[in-house]
């Protein structure tokens, strides 16, 4: 294993592309970190990379000697290191319950995201895409009680939903415009009008509501 140069500032190693790497550029802008980002060719990776990460896997983030590879545990991470603005609630059962509500973001809508992006398999695709479609509109209605995901305050598990719902349009998932889909669509709008997720769009993510 190589020596890797000490570093003096936050850097960030991040797909422009990616759902997950966009969920801690999120974290970062809400925190107002100063941090490099550098945006990686996932075909073409720094062998750097795999010097700071054993699994050579984005994103990454590297703070001094410290390297995470998990995006949870950054997020987390910068929520303790960056306490304000708090991203987990501060009562345990409030924040037990956040980490669960990422869990299952984690566990049922992400992998449907990476089926319908990975765009190999057409037929698993397409029915990842009607799975996942019929299960935000089962949820839409719970925004018209609460502003953000099952919270009065913006959490990291919005952090981890915003970047998904980003990518509808290239998902091609289409909400109808109905009276049950309304509360999603305002709850969307209400997230990407915030000042945090429009810094943390790279351009190739602008590029994707066009």
């Amino acid at each position: 294993m190589g020596v890797v140069a000490k570093r003096s500032s936050m850097t960030y190693f991040s797909d422009a592309c990616d759902h997950y790497s966009h969920r801690v550029r999120i974290v970062l802008a809400e925190k107002g970190v100063s941090v490099d980002i550098i945006d990686v060719d996932p075909k073409n990776k720094p062998e750097e990379l795999a010097e700071l990460n054993p699994y050579n896997a984005l994103p990454t983030l590297v703070d001094r000697d410290l390297s995470l590879y998990e995006t949870k545990v950054m997020m987390e991470y910068l929520d303790e290191r960056f306490p304000h603005p708090p991203l987990l609630p501060v009562y345990p059962v409030a924040r037990a319950q956040t980490r669960l509500w990422m869990h299952r973001i984690e566990n049922d809508w992400s992998p449907l995201v990476d089926t319908i992006l990975n765009g190999k398999n057409k037929e698993a695709a397409a029915k990842a895409r009607k799975e996942l479609k019929e299960s935000l509109l089962t949820i839409a209605p719970i925004f018209a009680e609460l502003p953000y995901f099952m919270s009065e305050e913006f959490t990291i598990a919005d952090c981890c939903l915003a970047p998904i719902l980003w990518r509808l349009q290239i998902m091609e998932i289409e909400l109808p415009k109905t009276k049950q889909a309304k509360p999603l669509q305002d709850y969307m709008d209400r997230l990407f009008a915030r000042e945090s997720f429009q810094e943390s769009l790279t351009e190739m993510e602008r590029e994707m509501c066009l």
